[in-house]
């Protein structure tokens, strides 16, 4: 497969979304509107429909600065969010919708030459079809993306933006007579005929569906993770701006009778209207219709590249890209081919409204991913731009709201089109059948105590994402006990944690009544403290007993607990040959193991979070890194930092250092570069030396463990270290990923 050619910044996103969105709409039926329902009410449309795309272009900016948004833009995220049969569902009515824009955007194109339409029609008593302008012109579309492609395309944007510039401009210089010989306020603009706000909303709707139109070009962009967001919210914000200074120009400058009447109000304002208005109308729409244009076969691309459509043969064709520039011909030609259809048959108001409804549930689904993420709280969510989850809500939620109110029947119709789409969907690729990542996340989030439903579900799941599942064992009080306060930090956001207290005696009446009022006791001796730790009891003749009892159970979140912590007194350190005896008989199952030594030392954590890697022990450092990052979300902990010490060999300093670096950019961790320190180990001065000297002062130590050299080294490992304060001893299972 030919290597993606990244070409584009962020002008192009913000071009090819501002030209949608002061579009044909602004310039046919801005006036009208504003003839209808007066200034506030137009106000109140523009704000209502800024309450779905303000929302939509976040959720989308969110989302593209978590991972990278490849080929396909809105498409791709939601497929990789919701799941490749979903994500085929919504694209391919995603795709329609866009192709059939160009259409309906070459069509409205036509309305610049209404000058020409009336005259001949007065001159020569014919009606001269609209056809006659639109298919040449969509035939000159269709030349300019198939043959020269996109980057052609975006520097004729650049043009027409340009004209669309001017033209605005001349309109808010223009003057009228009326607006000369009236003295207008705001409080003169009452909102008129209520009755009728929806179905003008309904009409002027699709002018502030362009935000996410620059979010196609993903593929080709350098770094979609900042151009997306900044492209995209400049272009929603200063649209929506934009407009109502256009609304207060309108109502202000020109009596309800010709705002009703006049289709190109605008012409009568501008300063050389009868020229500047006609241009821009001409420049907004073919700025569209290209926008729309470069957009559309890349959506088909990323469905085709994706295998979404039944055919192998079909699939292979649209996702066939030219070797020179990595354009996706095909995709285009098949754009082109039904987009010449609809401009054939002169009329796409029969499709307009579903077109709009298939926008609406692209722009709620992409609220919803937001929300979700936000729900879910995967460890794997770090975006470095960041929504809000009630934003997302209301976005999604105003999205079917608004879907309903402009036409409860298409709304019903978009909706059932999609359910049939998805069911053929997904019974030609069974194999894709199950849930996505993000609603598991959910789920165990909103679900911990449905433990069998979710273990149904976990083989179906199509991405397993690593969260930590912990469990703890101990005898200690609650109160004092520095490992259930790390199960705390664990459990607030990201994980799930499982504190039992030990009562080592056998299985019994009385044993049982004990329990029943320790647990109590527990609960009343943290009533003071925000909890987020299932607590329990665990009766058992031994600690090695126990230990085996509990780590067969199932975790609270309904998935298996994939971690224990054990703890021991660095002071009195008689547990600690427990610890080490249970050692291996956890190793033997699928667990990650933390060893946490507790120090008399207070754990002041405000002197950060010490982890220590050396070349030595690589498979430990992802994990120590990702439970910082973790405990870190913690609200006590905001102003802790995590800093990472390295010990190396000289010769491994540059590339010990490198890869940290890259590390922590690629995966988004709040570290700071000047807290990542590389040490070179000087001949014969120990680890341990180092570690105590550098981290004596540390709230927390994280010190990677071998199984090797707890076997060997039993207890011995763990002495050396009494100059510091509390240390978490970390081994992990297999290495996990951070990206």
């Amino acid at each position: 497969m030919t290597k993606q050619i990244r070409q584009f910044g962020t002008a192009p996103v913000f071009f090819t979304a501002i030209s949608t969105i002061l579009g044909a709409i602004l310039f046919l039926r801005f006036g009208y509107a504003v003839g209808t329902l007066g200034f506030w009410g137009v106000v109140l449309i523009i704000l209502l429909g800024h309450m779905v795309t303000i929302p939509t272009a976040l959720a989308i900016s969110e989302i593209a600065t978590n991972k990278r948004v490849e080929g396909g833009g809105e498409y791709f995220i939601i497929s990789r969010s919701f799941g490749l049969n979903i994500g085929a569902t919504i694209g391919m009515a995603l795709y329609f919708s866009q192709a059939i824009s160009v259409a309906f955007y070459v069509i409205a194109f036509t309305e610049a030459f209404e000058f020409l339409f009336d005259w001949i029609a007065r001159s020569y008593d014919f009606i001269l079809p609209r056809q006659v302008i639109s298919l040449p012109v969509m035939i000159g579309l269709a030349i300019l993306i198939i043959k020269k492609g996109a980057n052609l395309g975006v520097k004729a944007l650049y043009i027409v933006v340009g004209v669309l510039l001017i033209s605005l401009v001349m309109f808010f210089l223009g003057h009228t007579t009326h607006a000369e010989n009236t003295s207008y306020s705001l409080s003169d603009s009452a909102f008129r005929n209520p009755q009728s706000f929806f179905v003008v909303f309904a009409i002027i709707f699709p002018a502030f569906t362009g935000m996410t139109a620059g979010v196609g070009l993903s593929g080709d962009l350098k770094r979609p993770s900042r151009s997306i967001p900044l492209g995209t919210i400049l272009a929603t914000v200063s649209g929506m701006i934009i407009y109502f200074f256009i609304v207060f120009k309108l109502a202000s400058s020109a009596p309800i009778e010709d705002l009703l009447n006049k289709q190109l109000i605008m012409g009568d304002i501008a300063i050389a209207g009868a020229i500047v208005v006609p241009l821009g109308l001409a420049a907004s729409t073919i700025s569209s219709a290209l926008g729309s244009f470069m957009v559309a076969p890349r959506t088909l691309q990323a469905l085709a590249l994706d295998k979404a459509l039944p055919s192998k043969k079909v699939n292979r064709w649209l996702s066939t890209v030219n070797p020179a520039d990595n354009e996706p011909q095909n995709a285009s030609l098949v754009t082109a081919i039904i987009a010449f259809v609809f401009v054939a048959l002169g009329n796409v108001n029969a499709v307009a409204s579903i077109i709009s409804m298939f926008f609406m549930v692209t722009y709620g689904s992409l609220c919803l991913i937001s929300f979700l993420n936000h729900f879910g709280s995967s460890p794997s969510y770090r975006p470095t731009f960041r929504s809000r989850w009630f934003i997302s809500l209301i976005g999604f939620l105003v999205s079917v709201w608004v879907m309903f109110k402009i036409s409860t029947p298409y709304a019903l119709l978009a909706i059932s089109v999609m359910t049939l789409m998805y069911l053929y969907v997904n019974h030609y690729h069974k194999y894709r059948k199950g849930f996505a990542s993000i609603f598991a996340n959910a789920l165990f989030q909103l679900n911990r105590d449905l433990q069998v439903m979710l273990q149904k579900r976990r083989d179906k799941v199509t991405h397993q994402e690593w969260r930590p599942s912990a469990i703890c064992i101990s005898s200690k009080p609650i109160h004092q006990n520095k490992a259930f306060n790390l199960l705390n930090w664990i459990s607030f956001k990201y994980g799930f944690g499982t504190y039992l207290h030990l009562i080592e005696d056998y299985y019994s009446k009385n044993t049982v009544d004990q329990a029943e009022k320790k647990l109590h006791e527990i609960f009343e001796g943290i009533s003071n403290t925000e909890n987020y730790v299932y607590i329990d009891t665990i009766i058992s003749p031994s600690y090695t007993s126990a230990i085996s009892q509990a780590i067969q159970i199932p975790g609270v979140a309904g998935m298996e607990n994939n971690m224990v912590i054990f703890e021991y007194d660095k002071e009195s350190p008689e547990k600690l040959k427990k610890v080490v005896e249970n050692f291996a008989l956890v190793n033997s199952g699928k667990f990650d193991i933390c060893i946490l030594a507790c120090s008399e030392k207070p754990m002041n954590m405000k002197n950060g979070i010490h982890i220590w890697i050396n070349s030595l022990d690589t498979e430990n450092a992802n994990l120590m890194i990702l439970l910082s990052f973790i405990i870190l979300g913690h609200p006590e902990l905001k102003k802790t930092e995590i800093k990472i010490f390295a010990l190396c060999k000289e010769e491994e300093l540059p590339l010990i250092r490198k890869e940290l670096k890259n590390l922590v950019i690629l995966g988004r961790l709040p570290i700071n570069e000047n807290n990542i320190k590389v040490i070179i180990q000087p001949e014969g001065v120990s680890a341990k030396e180092i570690i105590s000297q550098k981290s004596d002062k540390a709230g927390l130590t994280l010190i990677g463990l071998r199984e090797e050299l707890v076997k060997h080294g039993k207890e011995e490992v763990f002495k050396g270290y009494d100059n510091i304060g509390t240390t978490l001893f970390v081994h992990s299972k297999d290495q996990k990923s951070i990206n």
